[in-house]
């Protein structure tokens, strides 16, 4: 049995470090994919405060696709190019958005999300998908963020190997 452990009120780098530890823990001796994008959606959406959606959308036929999740029913296809999630696939970059309002051609799964942040799942120079985060608060998201995230992104697709 696996216990998640909540880390307490301190830094943004160190509760990364603490889910990153939490991740490779999960990860170790698997290397499913559908399995460990499970896991780690909730870990992250249980652990991290203020989050109302964590998991993932793979790309397939050109256009990502909903895999596992935590949190309200999602969109369940998205075009490269549209959205956050979208935007993050198409330039392979990742994408903190601190109103989602604000951020032109965002598509609204969940009205309550207010922020986002998405990180593009690259393996091998080849798109695998996104691993996206939502939260209800404006400003959730931090560059710290985006580098905690980027880290738990790049332990899911060394999983893989």
């Amino acid at each position: 049995m696996f216990v998640i452990e909540k880390p307490k009120k301190i830094g943004k780098v160190a509760i990364y470090e603490s889910l990153l530890m939490q991740a490779q823990g999960l990860f170790h001796d698997e290397n499913d994919m559908i399995a460990n994008a499970a896991n780690l959606s909730s870990l992250i959406y249980n652990s991290l405060e203020n989050v109302n959606w964590a998991g993932f959308y793979f790309y397939k036929n050109n256009e990502l696709v909903l895999g596992p999740f935590h949190g309200m029913p999602a969109c369940i296809r998205i075009e490269l190019g549209k959205g956050v999630c979208g935007t993050a696939a198409y330039t392979r970059k990742s994408q903190v958005v601190k109103d989602v309002h604000q951020f032109d051609g965002h598509i609204a799964c969940d009205a309550a999300t207010r922020s986002e942040i998405v990180v593009p799942l690259i393996k091998n120079g080849e798109l695998l998908g996104v691993l996206d985060i939502d939260s209800p608060m404006v400003a959730r998201f931090t560059d710290a963020d985006r580098i905690g995230v980027e880290k738990l992104a790049e332990a899911f697709l060394k999983s893989l190997d």
